[in-house]
């Protein structure tokens, strides 16, 4: 320790009878290193620590913080404070400081087990289902409105949404579904490719991308793009009291917020569905043609003798579907949102998360049903 009160941060300790006694001064500040809280021997039969304060040259929270680590350990050790010597704003925020108790910490290391968990899942899981119900009730009577011609969309946010929710997707929608044809028809190719049957790429492109994967990727796609989208900004609107004023001027927040979304994701879906399966039956065309060495005119008629309209139509639902499903977990995870910055973050990731779940559950059922129907 320096012998230069304005160079270096110093205490001093003393030992009087039953009473320790820190006399601080010099340069305290989070650059220069804070002096040794007092050894065990010093607290061996004290009854009582007096605090006093010199001379600073310097001086921030770093003081502060060391004075309340010595008075926590002498508060442990069943000693009491003196902090008269201290000056009084210093004094003042000592006490406010003593007077919150550490924070416990709450939660093992280790974190919850595994049962624990799946606990915490499934409760979770069964406080939404109430709520889902409710939403969907709501968009149903909006929807019966707007059948009966009781509650009118707003053109202008009506296109809108139709065009961030299409033509906005166009591109990531075309990326993907060109790297996702290719990768089929390299996997399909490899196989065929041992039995002398490349031509049979394009059957396998063409109706898995049209019937199953076209919808699929495009579902996967709006999740992470539009209903995230959705998510985000109706949780802003709730954080703003926006939607608190709809229902303040008697307008329903789901008529003019919730069913203009979805209704521009079920229109636009099924043209993003047919479009992703267009362009991967082309990523697909391109690799059977320029590394299988199949023609060109002999895959397009076979692409053509492959699909039937039953493909195209069960695609195009597909598509639907997962549209819908998509619009229904954004909103609904939107207009569920909290009142805070945080809120509106976690409503955002369970959007996502909720509508790839939705998506891949109706997708297995919708397989399955068709295939049990024949079609």
């Amino acid at each position: 320790m320096s012998t230069d009160a304005s160079l270096s941060a110093q205490a001093r300790f003393a030992r009087q009878a039953m009473q320790l006694d820190v006399f601080v001064e010099g340069a305290w500040n989070w650059q220069v290193p804070a002096p040794l809280l007092p050894e065990a021997a010093l607290w061996a039969g004290a009854a009582q620590l007096r605090l006093q304060a010199g001379t600073f040259s310097d001086q921030d929270g770093a003081l502060l913080a060391w004075l309340l680590r010595l008075c926590r350990r002498a508060v442990q050790a069943g000693v009491q404070v003196d902090g008269s010597g201290l000056p009084d704003s210093m004094r003042k925020l000592l006490e406010l400081a003593l007077a919150v108790p550490p924070q416990a910490q709450t939660h093992s290391a280790q974190g919850p087990g595994f049962f624990v968990s799946l606990g915490l899942i499934t409760l979770h899981v069964w406080s939404d289902l109430p709520r889902a119900l409710h939403f969907t009730g709501e968009i149903t009577q909006s929807l019966w409105r707007l059948l009966r011609g009781r509650t009118r969309l707003r053109r202008r946010d009506f296109l809108w949404l139709i065009e961030a929710s299409g033509p906005r997707a166009l591109p990531i929608a075309s990326l993907i579904s060109f790297l996702v044809g290719t990768i089929l028809a390299y996997m399909g190719a490899v196989q065929l490719a041992q039995f002398g049957a490349q031509i049979y790429i394009a059957d396998l492109v063409a109706i898995g991308m049209v019937r199953e994967i076209g919808a699929l990727m495009t579902g996967v796609i709006l999740a992470g793009r539009t209903g995230a989208s959705y998510a985000a900004q109706l949780g802003t609107m709730q954080v703003n009291e926006e939607i608190d004023a709809y229902r303040t001027l008697g307008l329903s927040p789901i008529d003019y917020l919730v069913l203009p979304r979805l209704l521009a994701l079920l229109l636009m879906v099924p043209l993003l569905t047919l479009y992703a399966g267009v362009v991967g039956i082309v990523a697909g065309m391109l690799v059977a043609t320029t590394v299988f060495g199949v023609g060109l005119r002999e895959y397009f008629n076979e692409t053509v003798i492959a699909l039937s309209w039953s493909h195209i139509l069960i695609g195009m639902f597909k598509g639907t579907v997962y549209g819908a499903l998509v619009a229904f977990s954004g909103c609904w995870r939107g207009m569920d949102c909290g009142r805070s910055a945080q809120a509106v973050g976690e409503a955002t990731t369970s959007a996502v998360v909720t509508s790839i779940l939705l998506i891949t559950v109706s997708a297995s059922l919708l397989t399955i049903l068709f295939q049990r129907l024949g079609l």
